[in-house]
């Protein structure tokens, strides 16, 4: 399953000419990730409220194409790889007016409980099988 989540470039995410500051990116991971996390109903919120945190490991960003103010871009998330101990997601970011790529990306992030890696499948379970649902295919 792939969650959508859409992001309008605001002016201060922007350099002189225009153009979205590389490291906004990022931030528009980040809020997709979140977004898609809540629609699984099991927010950030929910999931560190059972003593869970899922801290970034790496992350990477491949650029396409410029983002400019006031374009209204399509992120798309869904879970690359999934290991109980580990999740990769993936991003797609579009120009949502042309259709046209801009960036792609990855994040990976493992689950820790008290201060020690922790298996969603073992001590979350509702966790793990919301997860799998947005597994690409």
């Amino acid at each position: 399953m792939v969650y959508t989540y859409l992001r309008k470039a605001h002016y201060y995410e922007t350099d002189q000419m225009g153009v979205v500051h590389h490291a906004n990116y990022i931030h528009w991971m980040e809020e997709s990730r979140i977004e898609m996390m809540d629609d699984m109903g099991l927010g950030y919120k929910t999931v560190e409220e059972n003593g869970i945190v899922s801290p970034v490991v790496s992350l990477t960003i491949d650029y396409k194409s410029s983002v400019m103010y006031d374009d209204l871009v399509e992120v798309r998330v869904s879970v690359r790889r999934y290991t109980g101990v580990s999740m990769i997601i993936a991003y797609e970011m579009f120009d949502r007016n042309t259709g046209k790529i801009c960036a792609t990306a990855e994040s990976k992030h493992g689950f820790i409980k008290d201060g020690k890696i922790v298996s969603i499948k073992r001590e979350f379970p509702e966790l793990d099988e919301a997860i799998k649902k947005y597994i690409e295919a």
